[in-house]
């Protein structure tokens, strides 16, 4: 079962006056739903299991994956990983972590899980006003306390392991402060794929995703906040990329 948070109808400011492609506007949004967590694993799991599904990094092999001593922005292809081992066979699986964010996943296949679920991605929109939590600037808390609310990367760079939160990668969906509005780890831990494209999007191949995620830091992909949008191939499969489902309310929710 899938806890939810409900988001009601309204008028909300999102974006920010330095962004090309999120400006600061005024948006209309209909009452949703969205997940009080991350999609996880075991979701992940059941969901296979009910339909066979394979992912695009198991079809394909073009699993993109991080161990600490690469320079910044580096990522390794690995023919191995996928959502049962999103970091490469030889650094291990899910097994003991069926509670972690599905991981190694593409846009494809969170769409494809959506579909088997009855739910959606939320949109590029409802994503920030949920995310805001009914704040109103790029952090929905005071940056200096961030790390209790985010599983981000501490170290300066990432030629280093950083366990300083104790995960090097993705942690237990719930394990940091939620925002305002009761939802955990919309910063960090996993970027989150969202519905919708952007104004400038050039290629049917982009579809965006937000929030930030473990590899994420104050030097590097400073993407955990409420206002920036990643950018991603349909079909790429990153360890550091997952999602959260939303469904839009009706008279029967």
């Amino acid at each position: 079962m899938i806890p939810w948070v409900t988001i009601p109808a309204g008028t909300y400011q999102i974006g920010a006056t330095e962004l090309i492609d999120n400006p600061r506007r005024t948006v209309a949004i209909a009452a949703f739903e969205v997940s009080k967590y991350e999609v996880t694993n075991q979701q992940f799991y059941e969901f296979v299991q009910a339909t066979g599904y394979l992912t695009d990094a198991e079809r394909t092999h073009n699993g993109r994956v991080f161990e600490p001593g690469l320079k910044e922005f580096r990522w390794l292809s690995d023919r191995t990983a996928n959502w049962h081992f999103p970091n490469g066979r030889t650094r291990g699986g899910i097994q003991g972590k069926m509670n972690h964010p599905v991981t190694c996943i593409s846009f494809r296949d969170a769409e494809a899980y959506c579909k088997w679920a009855g739910t959606r991605l939320p949109t590029l929109d409802e994503w920030e006003v949920a995310a805001r939590g009914g704040t109103d600037g790029r952090y929905f808390c005071d940056f200096a306390n961030l790390r209790e609310y985010a599983n981000v990367w501490g170290g300066r760079d990432h030629l280093k392991a950083d366990t300083s939160d104790a995960f090097l990668t993705t942690a237990p969906v719930g394990s940091f402060k939620p925002n305002p509005v009761g939802l955990y780890d919309i910063y960090g831990n996993v970027f989150e794929f969202c519905g919708g494209k952007l104004r400038s999007d050039s290629r049917a191949t982009q579809r965006h995703s937000r929030g930030g995620s473990w590899w994420c830091s104050r030097n590097s992909c400073c993407f955990f906040n409420s206002v920036d949008v990643g950018t991603v191939n349909v079909r790429a499969s990153f360890s550091n990329q997952g999602f959260r489902v939303a469904r839009t309310i009706t008279s029967s929710s």
